[in-house]
């Protein structure tokens, strides 16, 4: 088993979609995750999420669009980011709404899926 303290964190996410440049759309201009400007083929992009580059690329044999990956997004307001993304055409599945109360937060969660059916979330923990 490798030591953990080899591991720096996530590098980058790759999401399977159907067509690139629709899912590259979705997440930039809807979502509102800057586009890299890292030289690709067209059969895949990249973009930033805070410290980590999501790859969104064809399915490469054994991989379809829509698995069971779900990404957590890590938002400060989760009350303005939803309202954000949803005067973007973001359809959310359900609102800004607490998940957990902890001794010291709150966990709060607003999920939706990109337009292969990739599931994902806004999260913010909040202070109490």
């Amino acid at each position: 088993m490798a030591e953990s303290s080899q591991f720096l964190g996530v590098a980058q996410l790759a999401v399977t979609v159907t067509d690139v440049p629709r899912a590259t759309a979705f997440y930039r201009d809807a979502v509102g995750l800057p586009q890299l400007p890292i030289p690709a083929p067209p059969t895949m992009s990249f973009l930033a999420l805070g410290d980590v580059r999501l790859m969104l690329s064809q399915p490469e044999p054994g991989f379809s669009p829509g698995g069971g990956t779900v990404i957590y997004m890590k938002v400060a307001d989760i009350q303005a980011a939803a309202a954000g993304m949803k005067s973007r055409g973001v359809k959310f599945d359900r609102d800004p709404h607490m998940i957990a109360k902890l001794p010291d937060r709150e966990v709060w969660l607003a999920e939706f899926r990109d337009l292969d059916g990739t599931a994902l979330a806004l999260m913010s923990e909040l202070q109490v």
